[in-house]
Parts: C-alpha cells; structure tokens; sequence
C-alpha cells in the first residue's frame, strides 16, 4: 500500500507540474512582459504548495497551522483545477475552430482574411480572463457552501409488496464526510447532532468517512459514539477507508458502536416486519486488500427470503450492476461521486459515473447516489450542496408525486 501511494504521488506531481507549465504559457500571454516573471513565481509557489499542504494534511498531529497549509493548499488546487478545465475548453474550441476554417477555406467558402486576427486574440483574452474570474467566484461562494451544515433530503422509495409495518421505515444516509485536514471533530459533531433530531430508525454510512489514520483522525471521529437511532448505525468502506488503514478503523468503528457490514448482512426487526441491511466493500477495494474483494452473493449468503425490504450499502454506484443482477435487493445505497462537488465537474459527472447522483432504477432495484455529506479535497461546493438524506420507504405508489424535496438545515 506504501508502495502504491508512493507511486501515486509521484505520478499526480508530475500531472501537477506539467499542468502549471500549461497554465503558465497560457496566462502568462495575457499579462504584460514585465509581470511575467511574478505569475512564474507563483505558479511554482503552488507546485510547491499543493503536494506539501496535502502531505502535511494527512499526516496530521502538527497542529492547526498545519490544518491551515493543508486547507490553503486544497483550495488552490480547487482554483487551479476549474482553470486548467476551462483553459483546455478553449483550446478545444480554438483547434476545432481552426479545422472547421481550414476546410470551408479549402473548399471555398471562406477566406482566411475573413476574420480579423486581432479581434480574435481579443476574443480569445477576454475568455482566458472570464475563465479566472468564474474561477475566483466558485471558489468564494463554494467555501461558503462547503462549510455549512448540511441541507436535509427527503426521497420517498416505493417498495413493492412493502408490509405495512415497513411503510415509512426512515433510513438516513450519510456518505463521504472525508474527516481530515479540513473536516475535523467539530463539523462531524453538527452532523450527529442534526441526525439526532431527525430521530431516524436507522443510519447508513456508506464509506468515505475519513482521510488519515485512527492514530491522527481517531479523536475527530469520535462524536459517532453520539449517533442515536432505532436500529443503529451501519457502515461499507469506501475507496478512502483502504487508503487510511482499513482494518483498524473496521475495529474503531465497531468500538464507537457502528457496525461494519464488510460482505455481510443484518436482519432488522421492526414493528412486526423485517428488514435486511446489507453492506459490501468498495468496488475497487480487491486491488488494495484482496481478502476485501466486493462480493454481493457473500453479503446476502444465508439471508431469510422472509424480510419486507432488503437494502444494500455499496459505496461506489457501479456496484448495482452485480446487486442489480442478484434480483434480491430493493434498494441501493451509494455516494462516491460527489455530484461532482463544484463545476464544472458536475456537470460532467454524468459521463464518466453512473447513477451518478439522485434516485434511480436499474431492473427490480434502485439505487440512491449521494453527492455526499462532507467534500474532498478542495473546500469548494458550487452547483452540488452536500446532503444528509432522509430515505422514507412506502408501498409502491405512494411516494411523492414530485419527487425528492430538499430543506436546509442549520
């Protein structure tokens, strides 16, 4: 694993470095030659800042000042990585626009004296500087959004042949709070306290609670001592999880009375009905703990065919299609994806994941995809505020005509 995250850093530095290189020629063409220098310098500030500030924030222990480098160090690599997204757009305009001129100019139906060289670098400037202002704006606004707590969402899921004494059964689903450098004791403290009042019959963790070691983030996780519900609280691993030393926050969690669900299931009572809560480990979580390996058919062996509704925790959205394909679960619970956290990767978000955010249906199943109750990495929420989500199951057709509702909190 040592080994593993060695060879990561190396590579994301490089991707790093050569990612500042680009930006350096593309902004260093729209200041003035004197101020060239200065924007260099700054660039390799940031080359410097951002692995060192991350570094420092997963270690942890050294202290808020620490915190602080490590905080300031993820919010500049949020900025930068909204630039170097909106700075390849251009460029993807630019050389698509030139084949396009090319050819019609081939063909004869433009010249290439038809546009005026110098209104297009104008163009050009203006949009290279509007890609830095946006940049500027989702990073202040999205701090904001970021620090709060939480909004609450509400999602009815009909369940068919739902027994009565099952009909709104409250599940709460937190995902992805990523307690490290920047999310400590007291943020994670407000989100159990919020669950609290929402007095749930059971809560979900569905992976990616935290950045670090038990050692360093063992004391901010603590407040999950305090969650309170009817039937407990229930956990699957996430990517994170195997990157922090899996198999001691497994026995950390179980000592704050959370139950890891690793390949494994609960059967519930409740009022006279049952419910079957199972979990599985990351879909990725093979490559880094072979003994880990995400298997839905060992999650359920043994499972009673007398339960009302059947719910698995799998971290990554992907994993319905082997749940999907069991034909037993009635619903899925997933986060991952973050909705994308801030644009413009939520808008993109879609392409590259599926099930990629809110309620959806995959044959007999569905499957509920977070955008998360923390953030990673940069401290930025911009078009994709974190949730707590209240999920209600019903009998099938009594869900709300409207679909989920969102509410504030705090």
């Amino acid at each position: 694993m040592a080994l593993r995250l060695a060879v990561v850093g190396i590579i994301s530095t490089g991707l790093l470095v050569a990612s500042l290189w680009y930006l350096g020629v593309r902004i260093g063409g729209m200041v003035p030659p004197r101020l060239r220098p200065a924007a260099w310098a700054l660039l390799a500030v940031a080359a410097v800042l951002v692995p060192a500030g991350m570094a420092l924030g997963r270690a942890g222990g050294l202290g808020r000042w620490a915190d602080a480098v490590s905080m300031l160090a993820y919010g500049v690599f949020g900025a930068l990585s909204i630039v170097l997204a909106g700075m390849v757009c251009i460029d993807a305009v630019r050389f698509a626009g030139r084949g396009v001129l090319a050819v019609l100019d081939r063909i004869g139906l433009v010249g290439a004296e038809t546009f005026d060289p110098g209104r297009r670098a104008t163009v050009l400037a203006l949009a290279r500087a509007s890609v830095l202002g946006f940049a500027g704006v989702v990073v202040a606004v999205g701090y904001r959004e970021a620090r709060r707590l939480a909004r609450t969402i509400e999602v009815d899921i009909p369940v068919t042949g739902l027994p009565a004494a099952l009909h709104g059964l409250r599940i709460v689903q937190l995902s992805d709070i990523h307690v490290g450098p920047t999310i400590r004791r007291d943020y994670l403290q407000a989100i159990v306290d919020r669950v609290n009042e929402l007095e749930p019959d059971l809560v979900a963790i569905t992976g990616d609670l935290i950045d670090g070691s038990v050692a360093v983030r063992g004391p901010d996780v603590a407040p999950l001592a305090d969650l309170r519900s009817r039937h407990g609280t229930f956990f699957c691993t996430g990517n994170h999880e195997y990157y922090s030393g899996a198999e001691a926050w497994l026995e950390e969690l179980e000592r704050l009375g959370v139950v890891p669900l690793v390949n494994a299931h609960r059967v519930l009572e409740h009022d006279g009905g049952r419910l079957l809560v199972a979990g599985v480990t990351d879909y990725s979580a093979a490559r880094m703990m072979p003994s880990h390996a995400s298997d839905p058919d060992k999650a359920i062996e043994g499972a009673p065919v007398d339960v009302g509704a059947r719910v698995l925790l799998a971290h990554q959205p992907r994993s319905a299609y082997a749940a999907a394909a069991l034909d037993f679960f009635d619903l899925q619970l997933s986060g991952h994806t973050h909705g994308g956290q801030y644009a413009p990767w939520s808008a993109f978000i879609s392409l590259v994941q599926p099930f990629a955010v809110g309620l959806h249906r995959l044959r007999n199943m569905w499957i509920y995809t977070s955008r998360g109750t923390g953030y990673w990495g940069p401290p930025v929420r911009f078009t994709a505020p974190s949730e707590i989500t209240v999920l209600r199951l019903v009998h099938d057709g009594d869900a709300a005509a409207d679909g989920p509702s969102a509410a504030t909190a705090g």
